[in-house]
């Protein structure tokens, strides 16, 4: 049973480029860990990717009744959206264009499975290889 949550922040005034770079850090991570990273990383994507993620862990709480520990971050997609269109004017009565880049982003959280610890008895008595070795170094 694979539970997902998902996120979505649609029309972000900021190029899909530049949020890549941000994504990237914390995909494939636990949601902790990501929170500490998207908090200290000096991008200006970080802020809306860390509000994105922490209304994915409220999704997933509300909804699913899933704590934030048990999350992992699947997958995040950044797609363009629609492109502004303006104009610089510029010498001579010439006007350039100026494209200002929206972003889609697509947050996919996953239930991580807990793993049974299987705790390994270690043996207490000493082994047969250690034994030699400590005759060796005694007679030297």
């Amino acid at each position: 049973m694979n539970q997902e949550v998902i996120a979505k922040l649609r029309f972000l005034r900021m190029g899909p480029r530049k949020v890549r770079l941000v994504t990237d850090l914390v995909k494939g991570r636990k949601v902790l860990r990501a929170q500490d990273i998207l908090s200290l990383t000096n991008k200006r994507a970080a802020r809306p990717v860390l509000k994105l993620l922490n209304s994915a862990i409220a999704n997933g709480k509300n909804n699913f009744k899933i704590e934030a520990e048990d999350l992992r971050i699947k997958n995040i997609t950044v797609d363009g959206g629609p492109v502004l269109k303006r104009w610089m004017p510029k010498a001579h009565g010439r006007a350039t264009p100026i494209r200002e880049r929206t972003s889609h982003i697509i947050m996919t959280l996953e239930l991580v499975e807990k793993k049974e610890k299987k705790e390994k008895k270690e043996v207490k008595g000493k082994s047969a290889k250690g034994e030699e070795k400590k005759e060796k170094k005694a007679k030297k």
